[in-house]
């Protein structure tokens, strides 16, 4: 039998050290990938960038100048997922009550829908509505301590999408686009400004619900084509937003950083003959962020530091307030230490989504996220935030005037409602209008492009002039669409 003759290389790969993603697999059980994946991080510097203004920055988040002068520096996203019925909560259409058990008038062009063509009655809406605030915008009975903050809300009642089922709709209020492929909102916000916060990942999403997954899950907060450092990282809903990143008491800060030391030594041998993969330099260094977020992000998520009266405010003393405000008053600790980009999710798993039994079921997430959205307001204004954190509060649609299974409303994008307060926003004011029955949004449209454009040039971004190189071909977030809804800041 003829011995096999091995090549060299051959040879040596027997005697070569464990694969480096080997390695982080087995070492500690692997938690320490799961505790650094995503903080991709402050001081890499590979992955170089072009920046907003088109120059080289060694590292992606490092904090940059926006393009022109902005009156956001943060943005604070409240994403109803599911659906919100607008015409439930701050949409009121008396024509609807007036009709209610009627077909829809021929007059109106018959929607398609999630269920398809809808030839159901017309559902009456028995809200309890209420002026409130200088303005006297209105607010539906349902939603109490949002209504106290309406002079600092730009009401947007024209908004319309394409996605019609929950994968496109949410895919697209996050990515401008209903299929997949596409970086988030928030991803591209850090990628044109970066972080003023260099021990706490740019870019963070809260879901309120451990149990269920947000729909598309962490592609929503993705950054797709552009490099992983632009992600946004997920904080678990509870007392430990964190896992596993605190230092075991076993281990000492010269062991920690031992045992850092070899884990560079080790990244940078496999990365050597890799240079291609730029990556791999920002994922090397991503572990420094994670070591000094040891020590800042602890404290930013410690809510033992806030008053008792804050945390009642925020509704942590009972269980169906305290999931989402718990994620409201991170959210503010996390802008105030210079987070750029907070997302949190209310009703996640499409729980807004109301085919059947509105009338228990929207009360009920109303009730969850109002008083934690409602303090929010009230706490970022009266500590000075509110003029620099722009909050956006939506779903991927709204619902339909006409009923589904006799008490529920089908998913509506062709007219709903969103908000946005501070940041430089107008509040006291209502932008846009659906037509009398909430249908079809009729005027000062703002589609998904728009929302983004308008979010984009609030914190100082050209939508237009914001690009990513991307095989050879310049990439922009609202894909050369979309127009800055001008009344936000004018009235």
């Amino acid at each position: 039998m003829k011995q096999c003759k091995r090549t060299k290389r051959c040879r040596q790969n027997e005697f070569s050290p464990l694969s480096r993603r080997s390695w982080l697999q087995q070492a500690g059980m692997g938690f320490g990938v799961i505790a650094l994946n995503g903080l991709l991080s402050a001081d890499a510097d590979a992955a170089s960038v072009v920046s907003a203004h088109s120059g080289k920055v060694k590292n992606p988040l490092a904090a940059r100048l926006p393009q022109f002068a902005a009156t956001a520096k943060s943005v604070i996203f409240l994403f109803m997922e599911g659906g919100p019925s607008h015409l439930d909560l701050f949409d009121p259409k008396p024509a609807l009550n007036k009709l209610a058990g009627k077909q829809l008038p021929k007059s109106f062009k018959r929607p398609v829908t999630a269920m398809g063509e809808q030839e159901s009655p017309l559902l009456a809406c028995p809200r309890k509505w209420k002026q409130y605030g200088e303005s006297g915008i209105w607010v539906s009975e349902w939603l109490p301590h949002i209504a106290q903050s309406v002079d600092d809300i730009a009401v947007l009642r024209g908004c319309w999408t394409n996605g019609i089922n929950h994968a496109g709709g949410v895919c697209q209020m996050n990515t401008v686009t209903p299929l997949a492929g596409r970086p988030s909102l928030g991803s591209w916000v850090t990628y044109g400004l970066g972080s003023e916060n260099e021990n706490l990942p740019a870019f963070v999403v809260m879901q309120d619900d451990i149990k269920r997954t947000v729909v598309n899950g962490p592609r929503n907060w993705g950054t797709a084509f552009m490099p992983a450092a632009f992600q946004g990282t997920r904080f678990e809903n509870g007392k430990i937003p964190i896992p596993n990143l605190s230092t075991p008491a076993s281990i000492g800060q010269s062991r920690q950083q031992k045992k850092l030391e070899l884990l560079n030594q080790l990244n940078r041998q496999h990365a050597a003959t890799r240079e291609q993969q730029s990556e791999l330099e920002a994922r090397i260094l991503s572990y420094e962020l994670a070591f000094r977020m040891q020590a800042a992000a602890p404290e930013a998520v410690d809510l033992s530091t806030e008053t008792k009266e804050t945390l009642d405010n925020y509704g942590l003393n009972r269980k169906e307030t305290a999931a989402f405000g718990r994620n409201c008053l991170l959210a503010r600790r996390l802008v105030e230490r210079g987070v750029r980009f907070v997302q949190l999710y209310s009703g996640t798993g499409s729980q807004w989504d109301q085919h059947s039994h509105l009338e228990v079921k929207h009360p009920k997430m109303c009730r969850s996220m109002d008083q934690g959205v409602g303090t929010l307001l009230k706490d970022l204004k009266q500590r000075g935030l509110l003029d620099e954190t722009l909050v956006v509060w939506g779903g991927e649609f709204g619902r339909t005037p006409m009923s589904e299974k006799g008490d529920g409303r089908d998913h509506n994008p062709t007219g709903f409602t969103m908000w946005m307060a501070g940041g430089g926003v107008k509040g006291g004011q209502t932008i846009g209008n659906t037509d009398e029955l909430g249908l079809y949004a009729v005027e000062d449209k703002m589609h998904v492009q728009d929302i983004h454009t308008s979010i984009y040039h609030l914190l100082g971004l050209d939508s237009l002039k914001l690009e990513y190189l991307h095989q050879g071909r310049p990439e922009r977030p609202t894909l050369n669409q979309g127009s800055f809804m001008k009344k936000l800041v004018t009235g």
